[in-house]
């Protein structure tokens, strides 16, 4: 791991540039496979930048390698071990915390934002950003969260709102993986779909209308149902191939009295 110094919001050449993803702290973890499971969420999410507080020792043999998956290879062993008082000066700092004041009569625990309300607002802050997550047992405290920018809650059960320290920073990146991951860098494909044709869908209700006649569907209810057909297909939008296909199934449905006559 390597070594800051303390600086002003943004004023140390050393300290990350705003507009590289916020970066991850972590305070006094007391288990090293915490770590390593954080580690592995930043990779998963497109974070890099891990900063850690008080760490455990973190073995490149022992749970925090084996549970970083890969990144063991580059987030894990590339750290920034520093003091809260460095992390508290040197960032924009976002405290996340299960536990949150029911009202503004406190401000160390309110007001509060969830992951996914900061991922619409956290674009817009100019300055270097940390995500700081606490101890396992209790968080952060309130000396600590007093001292930091502004509070993160994850909207849970409010019978058992605390998640672990791993769940929480999954949950949390996962949220905010906009800020590190394009659409296009994510395993997922390309979403975009293009409607089929007009002529196309009309081929597809002629299709359908044919088949209500076949089938003796009474004529008095023809047009409500065509109407209904309508909706369905309009809000499916359906694409080329899936009106082709749905074309060949009617055509195949309003085949079949002929074929058993």
């Amino acid at each position: 791991m390597t070594d800051t110094h303390t600086s002003s919001h943004g004023s140390d050449a050393s300290a990350p540039d705003h507009r590289t993803p916020p970066a991850v702290a972590v305070v006094d973890a007391k288990f090293s496979g915490n770590v390593g499971t954080i580690a592995r969420a930043m990779k998963n999410f497109g974070f890099s930048d891990l900063l850690l507080v008080d760490p455990p020792e973190l073995d490149p043999d022992g749970e925090a390698y084996g549970f970083a998956g890969h990144a063991r290879e580059d987030v894990l062993p590339n750290a920034t071990e520093l003091s809260f008082d460095e992390l508290a000066s040197s960032y924009h700092t976002i405290g996340c915390t299960a536990v949150t004041n029911e009202d503004d009569r406190s401000h160390v625990r309110f007001p509060f934002s969830t992951p996914a309300e900061l991922a619409d607002r956290l674009p817009t802050v100019d300055a270097p950003t940390a995500l700081v997550f606490g101890r396992e047992r209790v968080g952060l405290t309130n000396d600590e969260l007093a001292r930091i920018d502004e509070i993160c809650s994850i909207p849970a059960n409010e019978e058992y709102p605390v998640l672990n320290l791993g769940q929480a920073a999954t949950v949390t990146l996962y949220e905010l993986r906009s800020l590190a991951l394009d659409a296009d860098e994510t395993q997922l494909p390309d979403v975009d779909r293009v409607r089929a044709s007009e002529q196309t869908i009309d081929r597809v209700y002629d299709q359908w209308s044919a088949l209500l006649e076949t089938i003796n569907h009474p004529p008095e209810k023809r047009e409500k149902a065509m109407r209904m057909l309508r909706r369905v297909y309009g809000r499916a939008d359906l694409t080329e191939r899936e009106a082709n296909t749905l074309l060949g199934l009617v055509r195949r449905a309003a085949e079949r009295p002929a074929e058993r006559d």
